[in-house]
């Protein structure tokens, strides 16, 4: 299995996307609202991408719900997270139950399509950064514990795994990493009391699978982006925390990671920091480059290769099964009272 995901560009493969897709680097796949025209156009993109790749490919997308939700028409709408405990007036006993149903039902639609995971949920604190806004769950840290972990659940009981981003924490720097260099100056006391802790409870209740490393500089830490740090990642991840799940680099094309060097040289970073698969998205050229410059035989550690293996779909059912069963309809139910109650 290879340490590359990366993306293709519309609603099927090109001759040049299924050469990459037979690529042994190639070791995962996402898709974007590019490559959704209607449901069975994203079955067939899907099969032709299994049928294709040499590796077993790991195949995501980013449903987090409100803004980011890459397919639209046919599926649920996904609230945004930070709508729940506002409209519930922060009452944690009916928002953690909306998020659990919620986290199901993103994560039942996307197994039915084949797709593996979605990059959810986001465990940012909400405060200045509007990029994050009101994709968190919560001003609080501790509210943010109490409604991710109900929507990590509802994911789980899916049956799929749960990615939480962007660790150490997005929420407190003003600048957007896909176009700039966000640096977050405050203490590494304040760091860790707050916004990691996030990160940090819900892996002590054994609810991540994975996580994604924001694209900011915590100078009292380190001068490296988290997910290009060594400290970060191996020394506060892996041996502080004991997190022994998958580490995805964010997308190595953003703008937060472009003063790492060139495409290939971030890659080679984002791997070196201990980043068990690395995200080239937006950028063909890059992707080409990044598969030309790493070794062919820069394989996966054991540990890589079984942690990746746990996110694969575990369960699941084609759509129109799914649509019929009680746990669906229940789910939708709720959420359609929940939108008219928005209104």
């Amino acid at each position: 299995m290879g340490p590359l995901m990366l993306d293709v560009s519309g609603y099927e493969l090109t001759h040049e996307e299924i050469e990459m897709l037979d690529h042994p680097l190639v070791g995962g796949l996402i898709l974007f609202s590019r490559n959704y025209h209607d449901q069975k156009q994203l079955t067939d993109l899907v099969q032709h991408i299994r049928d294709t790749s040499r590796n077993q490919i790991l195949i995501a997308t980013d449903h987090e719900g409100g803004r980011v939700q890459r397919f639209r028409q046919g599926f649920n709408q996904i609230p945004a997270m930070g709508s729940i405990a506002q409209q519930t007036n922060d009452s944690s006993e009916n928002a953690g139950y909306l998020c659990e149903q919620f986290g199901w039902l993103m994560a039942a639609e996307l197994l039915a399509f084949d797709i593996d995971i979605s990059f959810a949920p986001v465990l940012d604190i909400h405060g200045v950064s509007e990029v994050i806004g009101d994709r968190s769950f919560h001003q609080q840290p501790k509210q943010i514990v109490q409604l991710a972990s109900e929507f990590i659940k509802g994911m789980h009981r899916a049956g799929m795994r749960a990615t939480g981003k962007h660790f150490p924490g997005h929420g407190n720097v003003l600048e957007d990493s896909h176009v700039a260099m966000p640096v977050d100056k405050r203490s590494k006391n304040d760091i860790f009391s707050l916004d990691m802790a996030i990160f940090k409870a819900i892996h002590q209740q054994g609810l991540l699978d994975a996580v994604m490393p924001a694209h900011v500089i915590y100078p009292d830490v380190d001068a490296l982006p988290a997910g290009f740090s060594q400290i970060w990642v191996k020394q506060i991840l892996r041996q502080q925390l004991n997190f022994d799940g998958v580490v995805f680099s964010d997308d190595l094309s953003m703008q937060g990671a472009v003063q790492m060097g060139g495409i290939v040289e971030r890659a080679e970073l984002a791997i070196a920091a201990g980043c068990d698969m690395v995200l080239v998205c937006n950028d063909p050229l890059g992707a080409t480059q990044v598969i030309d410059g790493l070794p062919t035989d820069l394989g996966l550690s054991k540990n890589s290769v079984a942690r990746l293996k746990r996110l694969r779909k575990q369960q699941g059912m084609d759509f129109a099964s799914l649509l019929k069963t009680t746990e669906h309809q229940q789910a939708s139910s709720v959420l359609q009272q929940f939108n008219l109650n928005a209104k």
